[in-house]
C-alpha cells in the first residue's frame, strides 16, 4: 500500500520539479514509510512520486516509480494485485523475465504483453494507479473496480496534477483551495463529498472503475476536460446479473459461495509482513475471521475496540467469538478522553470533511492493529451485497405506503407534520424497548416521523432513499451561496430493471454509500497508521455473484445477510452471531452533551459561524440547543457541521 503522486507541467528544470515532488511525496509519508521514489521526464512535462508501505517483495526490487521491461512504461502504483502469482505464471509461458517478486513488476508486464485495459480486466485487487506511455506520451489513470483505493486530479492552473489525498495539492504553489460550496451541501447530506466532486473548487475523485486519459503530445492541452472512461461498472454487473440470475438450490450457492469467499480469502493472506484482523463481532468480520483461522496453520491475530457504554458495546461478543475460533486476540476499550484525543487529528486524517463518526473507532482499532502487524482483513462490504442494514426493511415499508397512498394526503401530512410534538411517543418506545428487535439508540420515533413524511412525497425509489440516508434534507438552505447536485447519485439505469426494492437499495449503496463513506473511512484510517486494510468481500468476483442471487438468499424470516448467515453456521455456533444488529456506533449523542460539550460550543459558536460565512447559524443553533436539553437526538446533524468546522479550523491553521 502506498501513496502517488503525478504533476504534468511545462517548463520546469529537473531540480524544480525534483524539490516539488519530495515535498509532495512527504506528505503521503504515512501512507508510505518504507521507501521514495521519484521519476522526471523534464523534456514531456512529467513528474511521478511514490511512497512505499513494503507488502510483497519488500526489497529494492520493488521500488516505485518502477519502469517496464522495454522501457515504453512507468508507473506509480498504490494497492496490491492479489493473483499476481497466477498471472506472473502465465506470463513466463508467453517468454516474460522477471527480475523481482513484487506484484507491480506484473503488472507492467501484464500492461505490456495485453494493453491497459486487458491487463486491468486480469487484475483481481484494488488499486490506484498512474501509468505513463514514454513512446506515445499520454498518462492514464486508473481506479480500481469498486473504489477501495482513492485517486483525486485537477488542473492547478495549467498544471494538471494527481495524487492519492488532497493534502498533496496544497503543496503545490499554484493550489488556490477555493471551497466548492455546492459539494459542501451535499456534505452535509450524507456526511461525505460524493464522487465524483472534492471540497475544493476543480479537483475531482477519479471514478471507481474508470481509467482517465490525459494526452501530453506536441500540442495537445492537458487542461482540456478529462472525461474518465468505464473499464467495469455496477450498471453492467446488475444487467449481466438480471439476464443470467443464480439458478441454483440453496445448498449450490452455498457452495459456490463459501469457494468464492475462501479463494479471495486465501489471496488476500499473501504478504511478506505480519497479517491480522479487525473483529467487530457481526456476520461480516466474524466470517472472514473464521475463514482466514480455517486457512492458517497458527492463530490469527484479531483486533476489536469496546465502549464503556455497555448499549454500544460489541467487543464482549468478539471475545467469545474470537476464543471459540482460538484467534490471538487483542482488545482495547474506548473512553471520552481516547476520542477527543483522535478528534484534533481527523481534519488531517480525511483532508476533506468526513462526518461518519465510526471513523473514531476505526482509526483506534487500526491504531491498537498496527502495533502488532502490517495488514489487516476486514468485513466491509457484506451489508451492502447481502441485504444487511436495518434501513432496507424500513425503506421498503415506507415505499409501500408511498405507492398505496394518495397524493393529496402525503401533501397535507407534509404541510402539518412539523408542527407536531411526537416526543410522547419517545416515553411509549422507552417502555418497551427491551422487547424491541432493534438496540439502536437513535431511533427516536419523534425525529423519524417528519423523515417518513418526506420519504412519502418521492415520486421513485431512488429518490425515496435518498431522503433515508439523508441527514439535512434541505442543505442548500444551510449552506450559504450552494446549490445541491443530484447528477453523482444515478451511476447508471440497471437499477430500474431491478424488480425489489431491496436491490434497488443496496445498488444506491454498493455505488454511493459503500465507496464514498465505508471505504474512504477504512483507507484514511488504516493508512493513517500505515496499515494495509484488505476487503475479501469486496472481491468482484464475489460481488458479480452477490447480483446473481435471487433475493431470498439474501433476506430471508425478516432477516438479511441469509447466505452469509448459513455459511458461517458451518464454522461458528449460531448463538454466537443471531442477536440485534449494533454497527460500528459511537455514543456521539451522550459525549456532546458531556465531555465534548466545551469543544462543540465553540465550534458552533453563532458569532464564529457569521464571521466564516460558509452557514446559516439559526437552524444549526436550534438543533444545538435543542440536543443538549435531550429534547432531540441531532447528533448526525450536527457531526456534519462540528467536523466542517474543525477541518476548516485546519485549514486556516496551515
Amino acid at each position: 500500500m502506498c501513496g502517488i503522486i503525478g504533476i504534468v507541467e511545462k517548463n520546469n528544470s529537473s531540480k524544480e520539479w525534483e524539490l516539488r515532488l519530495k515535498q509532495m511525496a512527504e506528505s503521503l509519508y504515512h501512507r508510505g514509510p518504507d521507501d521514495e521514489g521519484i521519476w522526471i521526464d523534464p523534456d514531456a512535462g512529467i513528474g511521478l512520486a511514490h511512497r512505499r508501505l513494503a507488502i510483497i517483495d519488500i526489497t529494492e526490487e520493488g521500488h516505485q516509480p518502477m519502469i517496464s521491461a522495454s522501457g515504453k512504461y512507468v508507473i506509480t502504483f498504490n494497492g496490491e494485485i492479489y493473483n499476481f502469482k497466477k498471472l506472473r505464471e502465465e506470463l513466463e509461458r508467453m517468454g516474460c523475465c522477471f527480475r523481482g517478486s513484487s506484484d507491480v513488476e506484473v503488472a507492467l508486464a501484464a500492461i505490456e504483453a495485453w494493453g491497459l485495459e486487458e491487463a486491468v480486466e486480469h487484475f483481481i485487487g484494488m488499486f490506484a494507479f498512474a501509468l505513463w506511455d514514454r513512446s506515445e506520451r499520454t498518462l492514464c489513470l486508473v481506479r480500481d473496480r469498486l473504489g477501495i483505493k482513492p485517486l483525486y486530479y485537477g488542473m492547478l492552473g495549467d498544471a494538471f496534477m494527481f495524487a492519492s489525498e488532497l493534502k498533496t495539492f496544497r503543496k503545490h504553489p499554484k493550489f488556490s483551495g477555493e471551497i466548492n460550496r455546492d459539494a459542501l451541501s451535499l456534505f452535509l447530506r450524507h456526511n461525505y463529498v460524493p464522487t465524483p466532486y472534492s471540497i475544493y473548487q476543480g479537483i475531482n475523485k477519479l471514478s471507481s472503475g474508470c481509467i482517465l486519459k490525459v494526452f501530453c503530445t506536441d500540442g495537445a492541452d492537458a487542461s482540456r476536460p478529462h472525461i474518465p472512461e468505464p473499464y467495469w461498472s455496477m450498471d453492467r454487473v446488475v444487467q449481466t446479473a438480471v439476464r443470467n440470475p443464480f439458478r441454483g438450490s440453496d445448498d449450490d450457492a452455498i457452495q459456490e459461495f463459501e469457494e468464492l469467499l475462501r479463494d479471495s480469502i486465501r489471496l488476500r493472506m499473501i504478504a511478506d509482513v505480519p497479517l491480522g484482523a479487525f473483529l467487530s463481532g457481526g456476520i461480516d468480520s466474524t466470517s472472514v475471521v473464521a475463514m482466514m483461522q480455517s486457512e492458517s496453520t497458527r492463530p490469527i491475530q484479531t483486533f476489536t475496540i469496546g465502549y464503556w457504554e455497555q448499549q454500544y458495546n460489541e467487543a464482549r461478543f468478539a471475545k467469545e467469538i474470537a476464543a471459540h475460533l482460538e484467534t490471538d486476540h487483542t482488545e482495547l476499550y474506548v473512553t471520552p478522553e481516547d476520542a477527543l484525543g483522535v478528534i484534533s487529528r481527523l481534519p488531517i486524517l480525511f483532508d476533506e470533511p468526513f462526518a461518519d463518526s465510526s471513523q473514531i473507532p476505526t482509526f483506534l482499532v487500526s491504531q491498537l492493529a498496527r502495533g502488532n502487524v502490517t495488514v489487516c482483513l476486514s468485513g466491509d462490504g457484506g451489508d451492502e451485497l447481502f441485504g444487511g442494514y436495518d434501513r432496507y426493511f424500513w425503506g421498503a415499508n415506507v415505499w409501500k405506503i408511498t405507492n398505496r397512498s394518495p397524493r393529496r394526503i402525503k401533501e397535507v401530512l407534509s404541510r402539518y407534520v412539523h408542527r407536531f410534538n411526537f416526543k410522547w411517543l419517545d416515553s411509549i418506545v422507552d417502555n418497551f424497548r427491551s422487547s424491541l428487535k432493534t438496540t439502536s439508540l437513535d431511533s427516536r420515533l419523534s425525529d423519524k416521523i417528519p423523515k417518513f413524511v418526506e420519504m412519502l412525497q418521492a415520486d421513485n425509489v431512488s429518490e425515496m432513499y435518498r431522503v433515508l440516508i439523508s441527514h439535512w434534507n434541505q442543505p442548500e438552505k444551510v449552506v450559504i451561496g450552494s446549490k445541491e447536485m443530484t447528477d453523482y447519485y444515478m451511476k447508471g439505469t440497471a437499477w430500474e430493471k431491478l424488480e425489489s426494492v431491496f436491490h434497488k437499495m443496496m445498488y444506491f449503496d454498493v455505488t454511493n454509500y459503500l465507496p464514498d463513506n465505508n471505504l474512504t473511512k477504512m483507507d484514511r484510517a488504516s493508512m493513517g497508521v500505515s496499515l494495509e486494510a484488505r476487503v475479501p468481500l469486496l472481491d468482484h468476483r464475489i460481488v458479480s455473484f452477490a447480483w446473481r442471487l435471487p433475493l431470498h438468499m439474501k433476506i430471508r424470516n425478516g432477516k438479511g445477510k441469509w447466505i452469509l448467515r448459513k455459511l458461517l453456521n458451518r464454522y461458528v455456533p449460531e448463538q454466537l452471531v443471531e442477536r440485534p444488529k449494533m454497527g460500528f456506533g459511537v455514543p456521539i449523542d451522550f459525549w456532546l452533551r458531556g465531555p465534548l460539550r466545551e469543544w462543540a460550543e465553540e465550534l458552533l459558536n453563532e458569532s464564529r459561524i457569521r464571521k466564516e460565512n460558509y452557514f446559516n447559524p439559526e437552524p444549526i443553533r436550534t438543533m444545538w440547543e435543542e440536543h443538549l436539553s435531550g429534547e432531540r437526538n441531532w447528533q448526525y446533524y450536527l457531526w456534519d457541521i462540528l467536523m466542517f468546522q474543525m477541518w476548516l479550523e485546519k485549514q486556516h491553521s496551515h
